[in-house]
């Protein structure tokens, strides 16, 4: 029987072969899309692993990083928190994708999603719900007022602040503007 012959025309070598060099090209692009979070078979993944909600890393002696576990545990989270060096802690915020000048005094995980600093819990509840591409949320330094760092009647200004792996970064919320 002779071959089925085609009424579409030919592909040029030269278009099929930019085609898949574009294809190529772009591949790393897309799986970088969703590579923002902790994927739970990476080691960092299996450090971060826990059977409760959060797991929080902090240095053994920070009042306020203490202050933010409970206020955790009182909004309704169970929190891991484990004690670690301040250059354990800075190897964690690192491999986690924080973004220089995002810095605070304790870094945690929820569902491969880092938290940095005092984050208020609902900014944490409105990250898991609307699940963005994101490596995380950062509450840069330790603003007065904030969860964890609650001084009397002072409130100050903060934003909390999205961040990825590419250095991009936007507010995500705004809190005690007044």
């Amino acid at each position: 029987m002779p071959p089925a012959i085609s009424s579409a025309p030919p592909i040029p070598r030269f278009r099929l072969l930019l085609c898949l060099l574009t294809a190529l090209l772009l591949l790393p692009v897309t799986a970088l899309a969703s590579e923002n979070r902790v994927s739970e078979s990476s080691p960092l993944g299996q450090l971060i692993a826990t059977d409760k909600d959060i797991k929080v890393f902090k240095t053994p002696y920070c009042g306020c990083c203490n202050d933010w576990v409970t206020y955790m545990e009182q909004e309704g989270f169970t929190v891991e928190a484990v004690d670690v060096s301040q250059e354990q802690l800075n190897r964690l915020k690192y491999h986690g994708g924080l973004q220089p000048g995002m810095g605070s005094c304790h870094t945690a995980f929820i569902d491969g999603y880092l938290i940095e600093g005092h984050v208020p819990a609902s900014d944490i509840r409105r990250l898991l719900d609307q699940q963005p591409d994101v490596a995380g949320l950062a509450v840069p330094g330790m603003p007065v007022g904030s969860p964890g760092m609650e001084m009397g009647d002072r409130f100050d200004a903060f934003d909390v602040i999205t961040f990825d792996r590419s250095g991009q970064s936007e507010v995500f919320s705004r809190h005690n503007q007044n």
